[in-house]
């Protein structure tokens, strides 16, 4: 069986790693992207560069958007040359990034519209996944357009979790980043703890990172602001949006409020005015034991 034609929109991080896995599997991909030059690249490893999010997904069998936010998302999706204007009847759209459940919401009424079946399926794992093919989908939506899609889902992850209808994968994407937001959070504020206390850092953060507290996403964020890594894999404005979305959502959930994500979220904000938001979001750790301990704010 001929593999199916995929478009991706938006060649970030992310995107670009999901574009070139499938490139390297022989899958015919169209991509675009709202800044062309990053598109360009890409013609050269065989995909075609589309000049707008509708041309890309008119010469698709699935479409795939992996985007930054609830603004992007609509951008790329609505009007003349969004991708909805592109799409035809049958085919399955999947929103990779991570959203808010009332947009994906009001998405998959807009792609029901044009006869299509929309899939919110956020993704856990970051660039080496994307580019390795690991990533872990989490899909709200059908599971007879989960399972239509397979053989995307097969490319480009280690698996496709279905949580149950429409906005579930997006809901469960930002319990996820919650909970890594509010990890890196509090050990950001716990190395500022040790340093203030003058404590030799390399033997507390040996303690945490071997013990209770040292879950794999502490020790990934402290193995790289050792080694002052702040390259990004997943940029750190991204995690306050994400705390900001997880907080919306437990509001309109009517609970009472997720009083630790807005202190988590917090210190992301004002990391991104230090001037942080494009580093990697374990600079939060730099921010919290150097900028913020001086009173830069």
């Amino acid at each position: 069986m001929s593999k199916p034609r995929v478009a991706i929109l938006g060649l970030g991080i992310m995107g670009a790693g999901m574009a070139r896995r499938l490139l390297s599997l022989d899958f015919p991909v169209a991509v675009y992207n709202r800044n062309a030059e990053r598109a360009k690249p890409f013609s050269g490893s065989g995909a075609f560069v589309a000049d707008s999010a509708a041309d890309a997904a008119s010469r698709s069998d699935v479409v795939i958007s992996m985007v930054a936010d609830d603004d992007a998302s609509r951008s790329i999706w609505l009007g003349e040359k969004g991708a909805l204007a592109g799409v035809a009847s049958g085919q399955v759209l999947l929103e990779c990034s991570t959203l808010s459940v009332k947009w994906i919401r009001e998405l998959a009424d807009a792609a029901a519209k044009r006869e299509c079946e929309l899939l919110d399926a956020p993704v856990t794992g970051s660039k080496p996944q994307a580019a390795a093919g690991e990533l872990l989908f989490l899909v709200g939506g059908s599971q007879q357009a989960l399972e239509k899609t397979r053989p995307v889902f097969s490319a480009l992850g280690r698996d496709a979790l279905h949580f149950g209808p429409t906005g579930s994968g997006a809901l469960m994407k930002l319990i996820n980043n919650f909970m890594c937001g509010v990890q890196a959070a509090s050990f950001a504020e716990a190395i500022s703890l040790i340093e203030a206390g003058g404590l030799d850092r390399n033997k507390a953060v040996s303690v945490l990172t071997g013990g209770a507290p040292g879950s794999p996403l502490v020790k990934v964020i402290a193995a790289r602001a050792e080694a002052e890594d702040a390259a990004p894999n997943f940029e750190l404005r991204l995690m306050a949006k994400d705390l900001r979305y997880a907080n919306e959502e437990s509001q309109r959930l009517r609970q009472s409020g997720m009083e630790i994500a807005v202190s988590a979220r917090k210190l992301f904000e004002e990391a991104i005015v230090a001037g942080y938001g494009e580093k990697d979001f374990s600079a939060v750790l730099q921010f919290s034991s150097k900028d913020k301990s001086n009173g830069n704010r």
